[in-house]
């Protein structure tokens, strides 16, 4: 199981983020001061921490230069949103640098970029009778190959990784299109229809009005 520590000091927001990451099937560890969360690094290894800047006894900064030679790679998750605080995280080592206020499917897809950019992350995905390999780019549904396009297979994946969580347009545009959402929705509802149509997910796969779409497990 993926470990990752949350170094946070204001609880309702590690709560949140410790919640959706639970979701997910990532074992989560908060701690919420930078001294706390260097005692418990010299004595266990993590596959990723989240880290805030402004934290009581050891700051963000100062934390990053001790997690370095540890090889764990780190995720800033900050109210300083200046160019100079960013460019500083990611020139000290950061692998990203997330502002609050943030949405949750955009930090749920960094971790997941990270986690794989380290090998950590799983290739395999489910959800019902339907299996993802996103190593060997393949999906299939009841074991019989689906025949997907690239992106519907990305699309897919990015489903699957937030069930149960609704997933605005904009936001999966950006993610999968990797380019600025416009505000055009036509490519993304076509390739959701043939998703739909493909897979036989169409009960799971919610339109919710006005936001985006949600994969829903009503079990």
């Amino acid at each position: 199981m993926i470990k990752i520590l949350i170094v946070e000091d204001e609880k309702p927001i590690s709560d949140l983020i410790a919640l959706n990451l639970g979701a997910q099937g990532y074992s989560c560890t908060q701690v919420y001061d930078g001294m706390e969360a260097a005692n418990l690094l010299e004595n266990n290894t993590y596959d990723l921490v989240l880290l805030d800047i402004m934290l009581p006894n050891v700051d963000g900064y100062e934390l990053l230069e001790y997690i370095k030679p540890l090889n764990m790679p780190v995720i800033f998750i900050t109210a300083k949103a200046a160019l100079d605080d960013r460019v500083k995280g990611l020139t000290l080592g950061a692998e990203d640098y997330i502002v609050k206020p943030f949405q949750v499917v955009e930090l749920l897809a960094r971790v997941g970029v990270v986690l794989r950019r380290y090998n950590k992350a799983s290739s395999e995905l489910s959800f019902k009778n339907i299996k993802i390999n996103t190593e060997a780019k393949t999906a299939t549904r009841d074991g019989v190959p689906l025949d997907l396009t690239p992106k519907e297979l990305e699309l897919l994946a990015l489903l699957i990784r937030n069930v149960n969580i609704t997933l605005f347009r904009e936001n999966i545009y950006e993610t999968i299109w990797d380019s600025e959402y416009s505000g055009d929705t036509r490519t993304l509802d076509l390739h959701i229809q043939r998703l739909r149509k493909k897979t036989g997910l169409g009960k799971c796969l919610k339109t919710v009005y006005g936001a985006g779409y949600r994969l829903e497990d009503s079990q």
